[in-house]
């Protein structure tokens, strides 16, 4: 059984920053692709960022540039370093694995607001 935990959200003013943190919990076999999705009211979930086993990240459009993706496999954690953020980043935010994620969970919420 794996369990994901996600941290780190927060209020925050446009043009601050956050990093978010996921600790995956269980036995962990070899590498694993991890990415961010982040679900905002009356949206659809959608992917922020990933990344592969060989470190190799993709990023949503909206977000290149400003978000940046890690891991430490010592710690079974992914982070997610978030500059300049703006309102439209406002959102629950997950993380998973990819492809084939299992359960989701709680999420952290991330407001950017004045």
């Amino acid at each position: 059984q794996l369990q994901l935990v996600e941290s780190g959200g927060g209020l925050v003013q446009p043009g601050g920053s956050l990093r978010l943190s996921c600790a995956v919990s269980g036995s962990i076999i070899g590498f694993s692709g991890m990415g961010w999705y982040r679900q905002a009211p009356g949206k659809q979930r959608e992917l922020v960022a990933g990344i592969t086993g060989s470190r190799n990240t993709v990023y949503d459009d909206s977000v290149r540039g400003r978000f940046t993706i890690s891991r430490d496999n010592a710690k079974n954690t992914v982070y997610l370093q978030m500059n300049s953020l703006t309102p439209e980043d406002t959102a629950v935010y997950y993380c998973n694995f990819r492809p084939n994620e299992v359960p989701w969970g709680q999420g952290t919420q991330v407001t950017v607001s004045s």
